[in-house]
Formats: C-alpha cells, structure tokens, sequence
C-alpha cells in the first residue's frame, strides 16, 4: 500500500528527478500572467497589469516562478511589486541566482564579446536583458570594472556579482555607479564608489589613435561613451580632405578620429565648458589638431548658418533629448533644427552625420525628421551609411529597448 502511494504522488515526475522532488523542487513563488501579455510575444519584462495572480507570497527581489494562465511553466524572474515591470524573466528554466549562475552568465557575455571582435579591454561586457542577467550592467577599462546594479533583485545580490566578477576578471577595482532613473523606479537608493580594490585616479584610455580621460566614479555615463567607440571610425571615414564639425562633441570622440583621418580642418562644440577642456587635454594627448569651442549647440547653428558658414562634413551628436514618451514631440522639434541648420550649410557633395541616442524615438521618426529638414531646406540627400551601437551593446529581436541608438549619414547631391 505504502509503495503504491508513493508511486501516486510522484506520477508525472521524471524517474530520475523523483528522489530529489522533495528537496530540489520546494514550492517557487509564482505569479499568473495574463493572456496576450508582452511575454508571451518573446519580451522578458511583465507588468503589474498583466499579473493575473500571485502564488506563494512573492516578496521584493524573490526569484519567482512564471507561468500562463493555465499553469504551464514559463521560467525564472526576478520580481519587484514596487516597480511599473513587476518581473523580470531572466531563465526559461527553474534557476536559482547563485554564484555559479553569475560566473556563466558573465563568462557567456564576455564570450559572444570576443566572438564580435570588439576590444574587450575596452568595452560593455555585460548589459542587462541582453545578456540575461536584468539589471547588471558591467562596463570594462583595462583592469577596472565599473558595476551597474538597477534592479532590486540584483542590487540584493551584488556581493554575489562582485565574487563572480573577481573569478571571471581578476580586476584590480570595482567601481559602483548605481544612479539614475531605474534605480529610483525600483525603490533603491542613489549611490557611487569604490567596492572592491583601491580607489583609481582619472586616467586615460587609448582607441584607433584618440585619446580620453576616464573618471570611473564622477565621469558621465561610466566614464566614457562605449557605444559610440565604432561610429567615431565610421563617421572619420568621410572626413578626409573635409571641413568638418561635430557637435556636441563632449570627449571630442568624433574630432579627434576626424583630425586623425586627415580632414582638411575641425571645429568642435560644446556646452560644457569642463567637457571641452577635457577634449582639448585628449586632443594634445592623440596629436589631434581640433578648434573647440564652448558655446550652446543650437545657437551656434544658428549663427553659422546666419552668417553664411558652410562645412563640408557636419557631425551631431547629441544627448538623448527624450527620457519619456511624453516629450517625443519637443524631441522631434529639436532634432529637426539641429538637421535643417546643418543641411543648409552643406552644399552638393557634403555630408550630415547625425546620431540618436533615445529609444523612446524610432528610427522612422528619427529618419523623418531629416527627411522634413530636408524638405525645408530645399535639399536633396542620399544615404551613405546607416550607424547602430557597438556590438558590446547587443541587440534582441523581442525586446526593442535594446536598439536605442540610431545614426545616418546623407550626402547632399545636386538637384535635378
């Protein structure tokens, strides 16, 4: 009788997991998706409006089990009821976040890295959903790693991230940049610094020639714009022989790989006058011969173009000018001016490379507001190149949040 009750309970259960179900499967807190929600269509991320139930008492930053409405398993997430996406599948099996997750998952991150051919001693080695660890962002500079924890569960598990790293890297420092407008929408705190190692002093990188000075702990972004490392060589492509001007130039990436490329002379503009001094202090340092020059972007245009300033390549570049999808429209009205101002300055043969950095603006939308800019200027244009993120970036089919930089070059040609 006993043997036959036992076979009863365990009917279903694969034979060679039937000694380990008491121990291995312990009950997982699980939440109900609703139909047709995002998940079901290859997204990761469920909102609080498409839970259906919770099972278990799931508690903020649990790893939690997913399943549809008819209880069939979907995988693993993280899970926070304090945030608009409640979870966060990262597995589509049951998996615990150990160590030994961490150290695979970053091992395979840095991996599809190498296979890409992107410098990995200078460059984003692990990005969040695209490498399937939601909320961790590692970016590398040599010896020093700089850690992005943005999501509860993981920010509850960085001394586990941190180990893994150590294993995978062996760095000398780990620097936390845990700021910004995730953080605040998981409910975590805003906070900087060293965590592992000794405190590094500003210092500077080398790539293809140009030179930048990376400040790990005060720097913008992680200390340096990784994303565009690739487009500064692209766009410099076109710049030989050229006058040419890049705006927005922060770092002077663009100047400096343009200088380097042989164009016939460069100016390039900023707003932060701290920013410009650092570009010039790059540009000494790589022999770039750049005119920088700190004023506002949008009335320099305007005053170039006013006085009748023409440039043979014009480079722009600016930050993000949406953080939400309310403000898409003030966004569009920006990159708009900024494209009608530079196409006017361009006569037959010259270029306009320019570059969005907002997810929340498609590619449409961005490619029509050079057509309209185009269109007022009186200008007709060709596309030379299509610009993306560094491969370091990597980009999901399903989860379009994963694309959010964007860039073309058109060439204006004479008017038939």
């Amino acid at each position: 009788m006993a043997s036959s009750i036992v076979e009863s309970q365990n009917k279903g259960i694969p034979s060679c997991l039937q000694l380990l179900a008491p121990y291995d499967l312990a009950p997982m807190p699980t939440l109900s998706i609703q139909p047709r929600a995002r998940i079901f269509h290859g997204h990761v991320w469920v909102y609080a409006t498409e839970i259906k139930g919770r099972f278990g008492e799931p508690k903020p930053g649990d790893v939690v089990q997913l399943q549809d409405a008819r209880g069939k398993p979907m995988g693993s997430a993280i899970y926070n009821p304090q945030s608009q996406i409640s979870a966060r599948l990262f597995s589509y099996r049951r998996q615990d976040l150990d160590l030994d997750f961490f150290k695979r998952r970053i091992e395979r991150a840095l991996k599809s890295r190498v296979d890409s051919g992107v410098d990995t001693s200078l460059c984003r080695v692990v990005w969040s959903e695209s490498d399937g660890l939601p909320g961790v962002v590692v970016d590398r500079y040599g010896d020093h790693l700089v850690l992005q924890t943005l999501t509860l569960a993981m920010a509850m598990r960085q001394d586990l991230i941190v180990q893994a790293l150590c294993e995978v890297f062996s760095p000398k420092s780990i620097v936390q940049r845990n700021e910004g407008g995730v953080r605040k929408a998981e409910g975590l705190e805003q906070i900087k610094g060293v965590i592992f190692g000794d405190a590094t002093e500003p210092f500077v990188v080398r790539h293809e020639g140009s030179a930048f000075h990376v400040d790990l702990v005060e720097g913008q972004k992680t200390g340096l714009y990784l994303d565009q490392l690739d487009n500064y060589q692209h766009a410099a492509k076109l710049a030989k022989g050229r006058r040419v001007l890049d705006c927005f130039t922060n770092q002077g990436g663009f100047a400096q790989a343009c200088a380097l490329a042989e164009a016939a002379e460069v100016t390039a503009v900023d707003i932060s006058e701290s920013a410009i001094a650092v570009a010039k202090q790059n540009a000494e340092i790589s022999g770039a011969k750049v005119n920088f020059i700190a004023a506002n972007c949008f009335d320099f245009l305007k005053q170039q173009e006013s006085s009748g300033a023409s440039y043979d390549l014009i480079i722009l570049d600016p930050p993000s000018f949406t953080k939400t999808k309310a403000s898409i429209n003030d966004a569009m009205r920006g990159y708009k001016e900024i494209h009608l101002r530079a196409l006017k300055m361009l006569q037959p043969g010259g270029i306009m490379a320019t570059f969005s950095c907002s997810h929340h603006v498609s590619t449409g939308d961005f490619h029509n507001s050079i057509v309209d800019a185009a269109v007022d200027a009186r200008k007709t244009i060709r596309r030379v190149a299509a610009y993306s993120q560094r491969p370091d970036h990597p980009i999901l089919a399903t989860i379009p949040e994963t694309e959010y930089l964007t860039g073309f070059a058109y060439e204006v040609i004479a008017s038939w």
